[in-house]
């Protein structure tokens, strides 16, 4: 509601020169209709003029210039979802199939195609399975070559299995004419006859194909509830693919058409009906057969869509009708046909409206019946949302505390695919970084007991350097204070410090929602006690309020350095006597909060399973939230040693997780931002480990993205700039991952260089395992050591990821005795 304008008329938008790209336009809306919660809509007058972020629209079929909507759309500045160009050669049944065949590898039907040689909009070298090109260079007398064309084609191999053929017109002009004549394979002269004729006043756009009548798959079906004979029939499958999050293919809906099997079934020619009814009227009675086909269906359809934006990436900002233009929805057809035996998809062309115009009908029958609303509308303005929101941070200037290590990599290839400016604060003046950022400012901020003061000198460093950022955030632990108290002084968007400070310090984190009592269950539910330990002499207070067995850890700490199951409170004293001795301050393990000192905490010890929800949370309302579950870890430390993703747990337990994480965040007045929380989930419900007020570190955001699409960076971008995020509102996952932490004492010998690593890296490279690396080098020693490297296995299941992994770990010497990684995986069964 509020993000989506409808505009009905060409007067109600200006084309200006744009401010930001010369050459090309901004779109002012002065009039529009929008629409609110409800089903509400208003014809709203905007003064001043509403700027689009992104455009797309209806294109006038037939028209070359696609009506006002295509000279609207023309060279705009902002993302922009239809061109005429690319409608034009989304609407070339050859272009497509060459493109569906050649480079997505997809079964089309054998076709012979004749072009004018003066064809430029076809490649100079079209070469594709099933696709066969003829240039006519010479205008007059190709009866002799059409005649020699037809009779190789017609008794080539392609065609044996086919009876009938098809000769029409192809080119955007021709779509949905039907102009077209239908011939037995063996009518060679009538064949070659209607290609001629078909040929007469060819433009250099168009093409004539004669096609092979791929006919539908025949299956064995059920009696007929009446003598009379059956007719053969044609199912044609229509799929509505939009381009998602990280630009990766979804496919949106499916909607079938049946008709004649003596002629095509073209769009609109019949009612549509859903695939699984369709494929069970077709005889597929099992219902894991037409789950797999529906399967082969999506993997088909996405692949498609691929293909065919890979392709108009080639093109030039003039090909496409603009630098920003690109198409973001796209139809494909599919015929279930039948090859040697086999059921097999075969791919027809592509469009740019009829699919979509084919599910919107099937939505509305269904909503006439009484079928709840299905996701169609969601998904295409979640995605089209989306490209609007990556325009908007485009050239926003961020300042950002805190580079972190190699496991922040991501952030600077991010940074640059978003167009963010990146003015860094960073403590190492030598860190890699300095030369990926628009500003590097090498400021020493690792005492951060004096954050104040710090927060003070860096806002000196800006004025004198004469910059003013939109947003200012911080994904590294030791720099979140720091980075609130940034926001504070700048004005800009950010959670107040003391909140950040509050869930900082994990003590404080416990103690402050133990005093939290209201709702049900209140947050302090979800506390556990725990006592702040800076001396022995706390030790023996703390054993008094804190029942054994417990765990001590930093009370700063971060990547579970220093944590241990403690069975009374001489073992607390032990360990806390050997943490203090061995980390006293950010130099002797950096990256782990020292720089705020090396206090303690005992709390008690909570069984059950271990979970990270990650939040994002804009004006105190939850926009996204994903559970991962971790694996056992090696008691008595606590070190992560297996993950997963999606979470095994039922929905209803996972909320119980994501309901506890986003009530202690707002309780400790965390209300914009990104978070992640720790939780353990016994059987009495979800007990809080501890808040991360940032993102979440190691694997998680390279995860979430890859299984849902979602990024929690452009997310806390968005909420740092005043923007709520739009996020999947049902997601689905696309894979299941399975990962497993590597030690450099367990694995550095098997993993080094010149050893199993460089195979793990080849297999990233072939896309069959997902590496995410920790740190340049084995981090700490012993009892302070942090895991290295994540390696993590997908799969269509959990189960067949787990299974990925776990062999790859017992190939590779990652698995052993000491390390014992189906042990660590048990949890994901």
């Amino acid at each position: 509601p509020g993000s989506m304008v409808l505009c009905l008329s060409p007067s109600w938008v200006t084309r200006v020169p744009s401010a930001t790209s010369p050459g090309a336009w901004s779109l002012l809306v002065s009039r529009g209709v929008s629409f609110e919660v409800g089903g509400h809509s208003t014809l709203d007058a905007f003064d001043p003029p509403r700027h689009a972020n992104y455009v797309t629209g209806t294109l006038v079929a037939g028209d070359p210039e696609g009506g006002w909507v295509g000279e609207v759309a023309r060279d705009l500045d902002c993302p922009t979802g239809c061109s005429v160009p690319l409608a034009h050669r989304l609407e070339d049944t050859l272009l497509a199939r060459w493109v569906l065949a050649a480079r997505a590898g997809l079964p089309v039907p054998p076709t012979l195609a004749f072009v004018p040689g003066a064809a430029g909009h076809l490649p100079a070298q079209l070469v594709a399975p099933g696709v066969r090109l003829v240039r006519l260079e010479d205008p007059q007398g190709h009866e002799e070559l059409v005649q020699e064309e037809v009779g190789t084609f017609l008794g080539g191999s392609a065609m044996e299995p086919y009876s009938q053929v098809v000769v029409r017109p192809a080119g955007w002009r021709w779509r949905g004419t039907g102009a077209r004549s239908t011939h037995g394979k063996a009518e060679v002269a009538a064949v070659a006859r209607a290609l001629v004729a078909q040929l007469q006043g060819l433009r250099e756009e168009d093409s004539v194909l004669l096609e092979a009548l791929v006919p539908t798959a025949r299956l064995p079906a059920p009696p007929p509830r009446s003598p009379a004979p059956r007719l053969p029939m044609a199912l044609r499958i229509c799929t509505l693919v939009c381009r998602s999050w990280g630009n990766r293919p979804q496919l949106c809906q499916v909607a079938c058409a049946v008709g004649r099997a003596e002629y095509p079934v073209g769009h609109g020619a019949s009612l549509p009906q859903g695939l699984d009814s369709s494929l069970q009227l077709w005889g597929v009675v099992a219902p894991e057969q037409r789950q797999a086909l529906a399967t082969r269906l999506q993997v088909a359809a996405e692949a498609a869509a691929n293909a065919l934006w890979a392709a108009e990436a080639e093109l030039s900002a003039q090909e496409r009708g603009g630098t920003r233009a690109r198409t973001d929805l796209l139809g494909v057809d599919f015929l279930l046909a039948c090859v040697d035996d086999t059921l097999e998809l075969v791919a027809l062309s592509a469009n740019g409206q009829r699919c979509l115009e084919m599910c919107l009908l099937a939505e509305d029958m269904g909503r006439a019946v009484g079928q709840p609303p299905g996701d169609l509308p969601v998904l295409l303005a979640e995605a089209l949302l989306h490209q609007a929101q990556r325009h908007l941070v485009e050239g926003k200037d961020i300042l950002l505390i805190g580079a972190g290590g190699i496991s922040k990599g991501f952030v600077w290839e991010a940074a640059r695919d978003y167009g963010l400016r990146i003015h860094l604060v960073e403590s190492d003046p030598s860190h890699f970084a300095a030369e990926l950022v628009q500003t590097f400012m090498p400021y020493d901020s690792r005492e951060h007991r004096r954050d104040e003061e710090h927060a003070e000198r860096v806002s000196e460093l800006l004025r004198a350097r004469g910059l003013r950022p939109h947003a200012c955030l911080s994904y590294w632990d030791d720099c979140v204070v720091l980075a609130a108290l940034l926001c504070q002084r700048l004005g800009l968007r950010g959670c107040p410090p003391a909140a950040v400070r509050v869930a900082k310090q994990k003590s404080r984190t416990h103690q402050h929602l133990q005093r939290c009592r209201r709702g049900r269950p209140p947050p302090s539910a979800f506390a556990v006690p725990c006592r702040r330990l800076q001396s022995h002499g706390d030790v023996e207070r703390a054993a008094a309020a804190v029942p054994f067995p417990a765990v001590a850890k930093l009370e700063f700490g971060a990547g579970g350095v220093g944590v241990r199951l403690v069975a009374d409170a001489e073992q607390c004293h032990q360990h806390a006597a050997r943490l203090w001795r061995d980390l006293r301050d950010d130099a002797d393990h950096p990256g782990i909060g020292l720089g705020w000192g090396n206090a303690m905490l005992l709390m008690e010890y909570v069984p059950g399973t271990e979970h990270d929800v990650d939040l994002v949370v804009f004006e105190g309302r939850l926009m996204g939230a994903w559970v991962s579950d971790n694996g056992p870890t090696r008691v008595p430390t606590f070190l992560e040693t297996a993950a997963c993703l999606p979470s095994c747990l039922p929905a209803d337990r996972q909320a119980q997780l994501v309901r506890a994480a986003f009530q202690s965040c707002l309780a400790c007045g965390l209300r914009d931002g990104v978070f992640n929380v720790e939780l353990k989930l016994g059987p009495g419900g979800p007990r809080l480990l501890e808040i991360n007020p940032r993102m979440g570190g190691f694997y998680l955001r390279d995860w979430i993205q890859e299984v849902y699409g979602a990024d929690l960076l452009l997310a806390a971008v968005l909420v740092a700039l005043g923007v709520p995020p739009v996020l999947p509102a049902r997601p689905a996952p696309r894979t299941h991952l399975a990962g497993v932490m590597c030690l450099g004492s367990e694995h550095g010998a098997a993993l080094g260089d010149g050893g199993a690593l460089g195979t793990l890296r080849e297999l990233q490279g072939r896309g069959l395992v997902r590496l995410n690396r920790l740190f340049e080098e084995t981090a700490g020693d012993g009892e302070y050591e942090e895991p290295w490297l994540s390696v993590a296995c997908g799969g269509a299941t959990r189960e067949e990821a787990r299974l990925r992994l776990l062999g790859l770990c017992q190939a590779l010497g990652i698995d052993s005795p000491r390390y014992p990684v189906e042990h660590f995986l048990s949890h994901f069964k």
